[in-house]
């Protein structure tokens, strides 16, 4: 966990930092003190308002304990034992298999399985699950992605402004010219999405671990993560972009990726996520 939280700290310290070289390279000026303004705010209304956006894109709906006693009981248990707040509980209609936590902290949280979760998954797994999104909230991983959002977004907007940025000048100029200019314009939001997924991964591997630690069964969670995967397969969710926003704060990747899709997914591969639980686990093959 620690070292989790350090490897967070660094990759947000490199987008950071990738920001201000490119703020001084491009000369700073009032370009950019409106782009950071502006992705800041942006940013801050989804933190403040992402257990609403990412509930209503999933439609989900909330249940009471009369309705899904087991959830309850589970996720009472799981509260109980990490000594934090009850969260409040939702179903999304969906059959694809998933399930996702959101809230800026314990007190805000709201955990979502899809009925498709709840058709699938023993006790045992659905206790994985839930203690994985639960991490979530506990590691405070939804303030971690906003960040990580805004200042990507930031990255991204720099680029489009190089278009604005006049390319003449005297011999004397520092400016990165139209070569330079042309490589960060391509290269700077790929740097900051390569960065942003990184970061993703490292947090699911973090929630990983630690709900394995307050479940005590790695093995449970892995059992999960190879029948979510197997269900997303054949039921991927629909690419459109209400999911597509609410995607990466899901447990497994909702969609059906192809070919170089992969090398942009914010979720870790499965089989390296059920590798490092079995040797939670002591599980030697």
């Amino acid at each position: 966990m620690h070292h989790n939280g350090l490897r967070t700290a660094a990759l947000l310290a490199t987008l950071s930092g990738l920001i201000l070289a490119v703020g001084g390279w491009l000369g700073g000026g009032p370009g950019l003190r409106v782009a950071v303004v502006l992705a800041l705010a942006i940013n801050a209304f989804s933190y403040f308002f992402s257990d609403r956006i990412a509930l209503g894109a999933m439609r989900a709906r909330p249940v009471g304990e009369v309705e899904q006693p087991e959830l309850y009981r589970i996720v009472r248990e799981l509260s109980t034992q990490a000594r934090q707040p009850m969260p409040r509980l939702y179903v999304s209609p969906t059959n694809a298999p998933n399930a996702f936590a959101t809230g800026r902290n314990p007190r805000k949280a709201a955990v979502c399985v899809t009925v498709g979760l709840l058709h699938i998954l023993d006790a045992r797994e659905l206790r994985g699950v839930l203690a994985h999104e639960l991490s979530h909230v506990y590691n405070r991983d939804i303030l971690i992605s906003s960040v990580a959002a805004a200042l990507a977004t930031v990255i991204t907007w720099l680029a489009s402004l190089a278009w604005l940025i006049p390319l003449g000048g005297s011999d004397d100029d520092d400016g990165p010219g139209l070569l330079g200019m042309l490589l960060f314009m391509v290269l700077g939001p790929v740097a900051a999405m390569t960065v942003q997924m990184a970061i993703s991964r490292t947090r699911e591997y973090a929630a990983d671990a630690s709900g394995a630690q307050l479940t005590g069964d790695p093995l449970g969670l892995a059992s999960a993560l190879r029948k979510i995967e197997l269900g997303s397969r054949r039921l991927p969710l629909p690419a459109e972009q209400r999911l597509v926003t609410a995607s990466h704060l899901m447990i497994a990747n909702p969609f059906r990726a192809r070919g170089m899709v992969r090398l942009f997914t914010t979720h870790p591969p499965t089989a390296e996520r059920v590798r490092r639980l079995e040797q939670l686990a002591g599980y030697h093959r």
